[in-house]
Order: C-alpha cells, then sequence, then structure tokens
C-alpha cells in the first residue's frame, strides 16, 4: 500500500525562481515567457529535484513536459556520467511524434547548461542503424518508445543499468496502445535504485497496478481536469448530417479564414478522402494517421506547424502531447470513441495562455455519445445549426446511451435501443461517405501498435 505524503497547497502565483531552478534553466523558462509555473510545474519541480518518485494525474496541455524535463536536466548537470552504452534518464513514451516533442524540449531547455546534455529520441517506423550508431558513448537522456527501445536492447547498443531517473508519460495511452509485455521487460532491466516519474491522465487498473509495482514512498500530485481544461477554449456543438460534414467544415474555414484547423476524424480513410475533397476545394490539406511512413507523418506536422498547409486531418495518433504553437482552431469532425479523449483532442488548442476554439460535428447518430461527452465533462452545450447545413435527419434520445461510434454497424444494444424507440434497426445510421466503410459489429477497436 502507498503511504501517500502530503503536498502543501501551491500559490499560484509563485515564480518558477522560487522552485529551486538552476540559472540557466532559469534563463530558458524566461526566454520562453513562461509568465508562472502551471500547477503540475509548481508541484512537481521541488519534488523531482529532492528526489522524490513522483505519481502525476494531469491532463493534456498541462506543462507536464518541462515539470519533469526541467528537473531531470537540473540533476543531470550536477551529476557524474557514465561511460560506455549507458543511459541516465530514461522517458518512456507511447507515440512517436510525442517522442519527438519531448527530446525537443530536453534540448531547448538544456542549451544553456555549462555541460552538453546529448539526448537521443528513439522509435520505429526508421531504419535502428542511425539511431545504433548515434548511441555510442551512451546519451544523458534518451526518449523511447518500448518497442525500438528493446530493439537497441537486443542489439546491445545501450544499457539500462545506469538509469537514474525513469519518467512513464502517458502512462494509460502505453497499456491501451498493448505495452504492458514491453514494459515489464524494460523496468526488468533498470537498477532498482532509482527514481521513477508516473504521468497519466487517467488511472485505470492497469497503470495503479504498475505504480504500486515502479513507484516508492511516492508524492502524489493530483492536478483537477477543471485546472488544466480552464484555458480560454470556447466549445461548440453544431448539427449536421454526415454526408454535408465536408461542406460544412470547408465553409466554417473560408468565412473565418481560420489560418490552421486540426481536424480529427476516426480513420485512416477519412483522413485521406477528406484531405482530397479540401485539396479540390482549394484549401491546403494534409493527412496524419498511423500508417503513414514516419517521414510522411513528421513531414506532415512540419508543414502543418510552419502554417504550409492550412487543414492537417488527423486520427487520434496527434490527440496526446502535440504542441502546436498558436493553434487556433480543432474541429471533431468525429466525435472521440472515449469520453476521456474529447479532453486531450481539445486540448491541442488553447494552450500557453492563447484562446482557442473546439468545434463537435453532431449527426442524428452521434447525438447520444455526444450527450454521453456532455455528461462525463460537465458540460451543456447549445446546439447550433449554420444557415444552408441544417440537419434532416432527427436524433432520437435513447436510455442510457454509450455512445453513437462512428464506423461501426449497430450491435445487438443498439438494436435493442432502436427497437424500444420506435425505430427501424440502424435507422439512425445512415450511410456515411465522409467515414471508413463500416466495420463488423463483434470487432472491438483497438490503437494502432507502434514500435
Amino acid at each position: 500500500m502507498f503511504q501517500w505524503r502530503p503536498f502543501p497547497a501551491i500559490d499560484s502565483g509563485m515564480p518558477f525562481s522560487s522552485l529551486g531552478l538552476s540559472a540557466p534553466l532559469l534563463r530558458v523558462v524566461a526566454e520562453r515567457d513562461y509568465a508562472a509555473p502551471t500547477p503540475i510545474q509548481a508541484m512537481a519541480i521541488p519534488a523531482v529535484l529532492r528526489g522524490s518518485d513522483v505519481q502525476a494525474s494531469a491532463q493534456t496541455g498541462s506543462g507536464k513536459t518541462a515539470a519533469f524535463a526541467l528537473p531531470i536536466l537540473q540533476l543531470l548537470a550536477t551529476s557524474p556520467r557514465e561511460r560506455g552504452r549507458f543511459v541516465r534518464a530514461l522517458i518512456l513514451v507511447p507515440t512517436r511524434e510525442l517522442a519527438a516533442q519531448i527530446g525537443e524540449s530536453f534540448r531547448n531547455y538544456a542549451r544553456y547548461l555549462p555541460e552538453p546534455i546529448k539526448t537521443l529520441v528513439v522509435y520505429g517506423g526508421v531504419s535502428i542503424n542511425p539511431q545504433m550508431m548515434a548511441l555510442g558513448g551512451g546519451a544523458d537522456v534518451i526518449v523511447a518508445t518500448p518497442g525500438r527501445l528493446l530493439d537497441l536492447i537486443d542489439h546491445n547498443a545501450v544499457s539500462l543499468s545506469a538509469v537514474a531517473t525513469l519518467v512513464l508519460d502517458e502512462a494509460d495511452q502505453l497499456f491501451s496502445l498493448g505495452f504492458t509485455e514491453e514494459l515489464n521487460r524494460i523496468i526488468a532491466l533498470l537498477p532498482p535504485r532509482r527514481q521513477t516519474l508516473l504521468f497519466s491522465a487517467t488511472f485505470p487498473t492497469a497503470v495503479q497496478a504498475l505504480a504500486e509495482k515502479v513507484l516508492r514512498d511516492p508524492v502524489r500530485l493530483d492536478v483537477p481536469a477543471e485546472t488544466t481544461t480552464k484555458p480560454d477554449i470556447l466549445q461548440r456543438a453544431i448539427e449536421v448530417d454526415p454526408p454535408r460534414r465536408t461542406q460544412l467544415l470547408r465553409h466554417l474555414i473560408e468565412t473565418h479564414a481560420w489560418p490552421r484547423v486540426l481536424v480529427f476524424v476516426a480513420t485512416k480513410y477519412a483522413t485521406e478522402h477528406v484531405a482530397e475533397k479540401l485539396r479540390k476545394a482549394g484549401i491546403a490539406a494534409t493527412a496524419l494517421h498511423g500508417e503513414l511512413s514516419q517521414g510522411a507523418r513528421t513531414q506532415a506536422l512540419a508543414d502543418f506547424k510552419a502554417s504550409k498547409v492550412q487543414v492537417l486531418l488527423a486520427t487520434d495518433v496527434a490527440a496526446r502531447g502535440l504542441d502546436i504553437v498558436q493553434l487556433p482552431v480543432v474541429v471533431n469532425f468525429d466525435l472521440p470513441r472515449s469520453a476521456v479523449d474529447y479532453t486531450h483532442r481539445i486540448g491541442r488548442t488553447g494552450r500557453a495562455g492563447e484562446s482557442g476554439i473546439a468545434i463537435n460535428f453532431i449527426s442524428a447518430s452521434t447525438h447520444a455519445h455526444f450527450v454521453l461527452i456532455e455528461k462525463r465533462h460537465h458540460l451543456n452545450l447549445e446546439r447550433e445549426q449554420i444557415e444552408g447545413f441544417e440537419p434532416v435527419e432527427t436524433a432520437v434520445d435513447v436510455p442510457d446511451p454509450t455512445g453513437g461510434i462512428k464506423g461501426k454497424r449497430p450491435n445487438k444494444k443498439d438494436k435493442l435501443r432502436a427497437a424500444a424507440a420506435g425505430l427501424q434497426p440502424g435507422a439512425a445510421h445512415r450511410p456515411n461517405r465522409d467515414a471508413a466503410p463500416p466495420a463488423p459489429a463483434d470487432k472491438k477497436f483497438s490503437w494502432p501498435r507502434v514500435r
């Protein structure tokens, strides 16, 4: 059982200089215009500097990368290096994009330290040979997806015997992507005496069991979701029939002249399909999904961040961790399958003190699911209709809705609910030209595996 140590209340007006960070790190913080630490930063940084294990519950957009990167860099700068194929700090993440982003943050934060900090990012989807060569002489920090890290270990390219700090970021995603076996193998290779930091938006049973296994007398930090999602995000719910969503999306983009728009869809097929329709309409758009090569994924993100494309159509591979500066709008073309993922999606906008807009397209078949999302997040959004795009289909309330998941035929429960409401089975699930072909009803959704 955990013996949680209480943590004092945080004064939200406290400066970074009160957290114990060194002058070079404070210089970086000042240059990045961080006015004051976020709650997770104010709580985590002193705890990490003291050498404590940390279990932190924090939503996307809470600033948790800086919460662990800044103190880790300070600890590395004041401790001796090991010689050989060793790593001193290991950060495990679920996706390639998040790994690249965290690696970039470590390099930026470390640029004024008196001694250079060697940071490497390793993930699958690209050749392993350059990564093996880069690991010659070891590294101070490795940011890795679990599968590729084990590949490198199997090639004797790196040793984990000298790891002083382990970070498990987005731990719930690591489990939902099926990395349980890989995590257990990696943990078994780590020294028993180390500092472990575990960050997760949610704590299902598997994550809690992992916390009990790897953490020693941890400091528990709980940042309520309201604290994270409080940034200025205007949330809207627009009713539209599925076949007209692409036309409505184009209309909104042209009417509001948004410089960049991140659009979430349910499937790889939909990213390519909708992107192609927008391109034909003269709008620069590109797709981002798990089946693209790593080079294509990196290029798509780079083009979007550089405003070379106006619209990025993405599956949930982009929902967590990505930090896109000054992103004004997120559109849920398809609603997220999980109510929890709603926060992660809309958290791509309204970051770092900026305001943002989150737009949800609601149809007759997704009405019940959006009601569930609203209930989980204590929302009650007014339903809007845009002139010229008024829906023809009518939503029917059903008892205890569990959601109208896009891309699935109605299952037995759906049919029973429809029958109870006096509908023909599947009446609320009309053909959708913008979505992927429907999957079999007995097939469960699973996240794409990333090595």
